[in-house]
């Protein structure tokens, strides 16, 4: 038996369908994700990509099949999924009315606060020294989107499920981003993610999951 069959996932699917609107996305899929690997999950518009991952977030139940987080079911987690995995969606994920600071000590208090010092760590590491203070409704879309995730420069959970993370990034700040996720999983973290970028830099334990092979 190789390691990897003794390796407990951090995360599992068995033999999930997806149902919405009265079509179904997809059925029997299955995945493990191991400590150190990347899934990028893939496919054309409408196979179920986000859907997919705010299964495996908890957002939403499958409609057959099982999820595992840490090997317990994931739907008897409930209090403890923030604690578990760290889920940052399409949008941003912040409030305008809110400085940077405020929202990075809002966000992280879901699973475990975090000193206002590792905060401003955070934000300079993403490229947003001198911000702390301003309230994010006055910043770009770009900037409005690396404050949500300065949460990966945060301690936090090992698993992160991100939902095309790249968006309204520039050159610099992707790249940045592709050698974080990667470094994230180097040390024994998890990544699942969906976009349409190209990876340039890419976890020695990357793999891709093609949604529109599977459709149902």
């Amino acid at each position: 038996m190789g390691i990897n069959a003794l390796t407990r996932a951090l995360i599992e699917a068995e033999a999930i369908a997806c149902e919405r609107d009265w079509r179904m996305l997809f059925e029997d899929l299955h995945l493990r994700l191991l400590p150190g690997e990347m899934l990028q999950v893939s496919g054309p518009n409408g196979s179920g990509k986000t859907s997919l991952l705010r299964l495996l977030a908890g957002l939403m139940q499958p409609t057959a099949g099982h999820i595992r987080l840490n090997g317990q079911a994931l739907d008897g987690q409930r209090n403890e999924l923030t604690s578990n995995l760290l889920w940052i969606g399409h949008a941003a994920g912040i409030k305008g009315l809110l400085t940077a600071e405020e929202n990075l000590a809002w966000l992280c208090a879901l699973h475990s606060p975090v000193e206002r010092s590792q905060i401003w760590q955070a934000l300079e590491a993403i490229g947003l020294r001198g911000f702390e203070d301003v309230p994010c409704h006055t910043l770009s879309a770009g900037q409005q989107r690396r404050v949500g995730l300065a949460r990966l420069y945060l301690p936090g959970p090992e698993l992160w499920i991100l939902d095309e993370p790249f968006t309204a990034l520039d050159k610099r700040a992707v790249t940045q981003l592709e050698q974080h996720l990667a470094d994230h999983c180097e040390k024994g973290g998890a990544v699942v993610l969906t976009t349409h970028h190209t990876l340039a830099i890419k976890a020695q334990g990357y793999r891709e999951l093609d949604l529109g092979l599977r459709a149902a």
